[in-house]
């Protein structure tokens, strides 16, 4: 199931199966027959529109991430990461229990195939610089300036 979302900082595809969201990435693509009504789907699109508007902190949705055991250890210790709070890689490293892994959680984190629910976007660099961001460094900044004024 398929559902395409406009937000403010862009459009983007999600996806889901019976178990719960399985992918939300941005996408440049125009895509036919992304427009599925299933309730997931449809949850999720009110509640980024809450997100984005200020009115939602946390999100209820289930979800259902593909990865490796280790990645989805990872994406989990980042949704430990409260709203409107930013922690280094070094911290998120020491937070899943490896502080030698900050390499290998950094990378976990770029795979994060699940954007602003698996909040990666919070995981900013040891020295205060804002680090990376699949989605684009404007959009990691968009979503941290949302998360601060809220």
């Amino acid at each position: 199931m398929i559902r395409i979302l406009h937000t403010p900082i862009g459009t983007m595809i999600a996806t889901a199966d019976a178990h719960g969201i399985t992918s939300l990435d941005f996408t440049d693509e125009t895509l036919r027959n992304a427009d599925s009504e299933h309730p997931l789907l449809l949850r999720l699109e009110e509640e980024l529109r809450e997100y984005f508007e200020g009115k939602r902190k946390t999100f209820t949705l289930p979800l259902n991430p593909r990865g490796t055991p280790f990645q989805k250890a990872v994406w989990e210790t980042l949704r430990t990461i409260p709203y409107g709070e930013t922690i280094s890689y070094a911290q998120e490293a020491e937070r899943f229990g490896n502080p030698k892994a900050v390499r290998a959680v950094a990378n976990a984190n770029g795979r994060n195939p699940i954007a602003i629910l698996i909040p990666c976007h919070r995981v900013i660099a040891s020295g205060g610089g804002i680090g990376g961001y699949s989605g684009g460094i404007w959009r990691k900044e968009f979503l941290l300036g949302l998360e601060s004024f809220s």
